[in-house]
């Protein structure tokens, strides 16, 4: 019995002495609207991070930590955003991938920065989200994607020179996102020397645009830039159509969906839109493109920005050698670029991201590819 008592000490020392074979796994929120009129975008969010947490631990995890998900529902919604994020923090989860809409992640990013957690957006656009971060001396907020301002910087001149001497309308349905892209883009045309016959805000989720499609009719638009989503879009599309009102139609990057054809149908033909220059085109998403559409997906619009986000968490969590959101926010930020499903990618120090490049797509027959500028 002695040498069993000397024998299990000698053992329980070793294992103590052992470093840890299991680690805590790492939460991650992944926060969008995964119910409502925008919820194909939220499956984009879920989507885009299960295929990464799923590879990312079939490679053993990130520091022999597994990945794990909390899917999260804000339907774009503000105020249901910030109640999100408190339940998020509450639980004690220190990374989220999200929130979608900028009128919704604006908010939640105070409780996330008052509570330390790392949020990074893969598509909130609207500057003020890291603008006021920076201002206010907050680390952790920071969005894999682009600014409006930038997006506004590419097309403001392109619709300026292309569409010169047309009659352009500017429309947005009054939200963060929408109005925000607009602004940019109405300020950078007009630099261009082109100046708008009509700018003004919609209501989002009403039915009936008859009146707006007779303004439109009456102020012979040739063009029109609209600041706003894919429900909103292909109603007055058809709505337009219906009336025998024809136009050019241009987007941001909302309409990167089946969702706005099944709304718009064939009066949807020759739509343009702006968006980052197509992850699906880069060779470092190939294998994540191919286990995506294995599983009946396709890995449209943001699926692939949140994919990359949770890579960017784990470089983060493997450069800083803890999961410290403050230090992994540092570490992203050190200006070393890291591949991911959507390219190489380096942080700036409000934590944007840098030499962001795009595309003008433009759909045909139900579906969208990137057009010659």
């Amino acid at each position: 019995m002695k040498k069993m008592g000397i024998l299990s000490a000698a053992v329980f020392g070793l294992m103590m002495s052992a470093p840890v074979a299991f680690a805590d796994d790492i939460t991650i929120s992944v926060v969008g609207p995964m119910t409502g009129q925008l919820a194909t975008i939220g499956d984009q969010f879920k989507q885009g991070a299960t295929a990464a947490a799923d590879a990312i631990n079939a490679a053993g995890g990130v520091n022999g930590s597994m990945i794990k998900l909390d899917i999260e529902d804000d339907q774009c919604d503000p105020k249901q955003a910030v109640s999100v994020a408190n339940r998020i923090v509450a639980n004690g989860v220190k990374f989220i991938d999200g929130h979608a809409c900028s009128g919704s992640a604006i908010p939640a990013s105070a409780v996330y920065a008052e509570a330390g957690a790392l949020m990074m957006s893969p598509s909130a656009s609207n500057p003020e989200l890291t603008d006021a971060a920076a201002k206010a001396g907050w680390p952790t907020i920071m969005r894999l994607y682009t600014r409006d301002d930038a997006q506004g910087a590419f097309m403001g001149p392109w619709i300026a020179k292309k569409y010169a001497g047309k009659n352009v309308v500017i429309l947005h349905d009054k939200s963060a996102y929408g109005q925000g892209v607009a602004d940019a883009v109405k300020a950078t045309m007009n630099a261009g020397g082109l100046k708008e016959v009509d700018y003004e805000g919609i209501n989002a989720g009403e039915k009936d645009y008859s009146a707006l499609v007779t303004k439109l009719k009456d102020l012979k638009a040739d063009v029109v830039y609209f600041g706003g989503y894919h429900p909103e879009a292909g109603l007055i599309l058809r709505q337009s159509a219906e009336q025998s009102v024809k136009f050019q139609l241009i987007m941001p990057d909302s309409i990167a969906t089946p969702e706005f054809w099944q709304v718009a149908g064939p009066a949807g033909e020759g739509t343009m839109f702006v968006f980052p220059s197509d992850p699906q085109a880069k060779p470092e998403a190939k294998d994540a493109i191919a286990k995506i559409k294995a599983g009946g997906f396709v890995p449209e619009g943001f699926t692939l920005f949140s994919y990359a986000v949770v890579q960017a968490f784990a470089e983060g969590i493997k450069r800083a050698g803890t999961d410290d959101p403050v230090k992994v926010a540092e570490a992203l930020k050190n200006g070393t670029p890291f591949s991911t499903v959507v390219g190489e990618v380096t942080f700036d120090e409000k934590g944007d991201l840098k030499n962001a490049s795009y595309d003008i797509n433009q759909w045909h027959d139900g579906k969208y590819a990137p057009i010659a500028q």
